[in-house]
């Protein structure tokens, strides 16, 4: 066994399960020996998109976003998201004694880029094939998700999003779906939707509109501009901000120096969750509007679509070329 002190690192490579968010049987499928030690806990399940690790003195789980195929939200990324919650959710279901987990830290293991958004590869092509129905299946996987994160995933645990890298789109928005934003201080953030002329639809207008105003929401989307971290910061959407390099220490370091404040987090959570209430229908409802209006994208659109897909693919083959040397 592990030395509870040290951080048990389970690099996960096998077989994807089926893209789409089939919750209570993947809940049943994590299911895990829980005689194991909980740093072990974990390495029953394969991930091909993930990288897991468990630090059981914090009682903090890590997971790093590393998708095989694009630097977005893969429908892969999105399947092994939802099996790796069912397994947490498992946990707590078996858990006899106390708090199994304290906070999930959410990041990403892809050099400079924290997550790009939505699949851009899967958008053009159910938009140029009239798949109404794939894309928005698609959308409500994100969202469901979106959802889960927004809602700690119904325990009692404090999500915390590492940003080490850009966040945009879909990226920004599961960002700002945690309790906390812990941004080094290179990371850039924006909703580049407008460029293609679509709108973010996984929760960017709910989250804003709620953390800011409506007025600075629709201003944000619209605009189309990146922010540093230092500007979010100050508008008050990311919560800390720290030198590159040290983000991974930055959340260590809060988690210790926070922990006899953990109930505290978690019951002002709940007062703001009761004040200004987040639904899964409103999500829902926004996610149709966008699926109408990506539905009703041009090929000048799809075009634009197909090269930032591109550049966005090179990014993430340049980086992790640069990483190998």
């Amino acid at each position: 066994m592990a030395d509870a002190s040290e951080y048990t690192h389970l690099a996960h490579r096998g077989t994807p399960p089926p893209a789409g968010v089939a919750q209570d049987a993947q809940r049943a499928e994590a299911s895990v020996d829980i005689t194991l030690p909980i740093e072990l806990r974990f390495a029953a399940t394969h991930y091909d998109n993930l990288e897991v690790r468990v630090d059981p003195a914090l009682r903090t789980l890590w997971y790093f976003m590393n998708p095989v195929e694009a630097p977005s939200y893969t429908p892969g990324l999105l399947a092994d998201l939802s099996r790796l919650r069912g397994q947490i959710q498992s946990l707590f279901d078996r858990a006899d004694d106390g708090l199994p987990l304290l906070y999930l830290v959410n990041g990403s293991k892809m050099p400079k880029i924290f997550n790009l958004g939505g699949d851009l590869g899967y958008f053009a092509q159910h938009i140029r094939s009239r798949d109404r129905e794939g894309l928005r299946r698609y959308a409500l996987d994100c969202v469901d998700l979106v959802y889960s994160s927004s809602m700690s995933l119904d325990l009692p645990i404090v999500l915390i999003s590492l940003v080490q890298g850009d966040a945009l789109g879909g990226g920004f928005e599961a960002a700002m779906a945690s309790d906390l934003i812990i941004a080094e201080k290179s990371t850039k953030f924006g909703l580049p939707e407008i460029l293609f002329n679509l709108f973010p639809g996984m929760g960017a207008y709910s989250f804003l509109s709620r953390r800011l105003d409506p007025t600075r929401a629709t201003k944000m989307i619209m605009g189309g501009q990146i922010y540093s971290a230092d500007d979010l910061f100050e508008m008050g959407l990311v919560d800390l901000v720290v030198e590159d390099g040290q983000g991974e220490a930055a959340v260590r370091e809060f988690i210790t120096r926070h922990s006899r404040k953990h109930m505290i987090y978690r019951t002002l959570r709940e007062v703001k969750r009761r004040v200004n209430p987040l639904t899964h229908q409103e999500l829902i409802d926004v996610v149709d509007l966008w699926v109408e209006a990506a539905m009703q994208l041009e090929d000048a659109d799809l075009r634009k679509i197909d090269r930032l897909r591109l550049a966005q693919t090179k990014r993430l083959e340049a980086g992790r070329t640069a990483g190998a040397r």
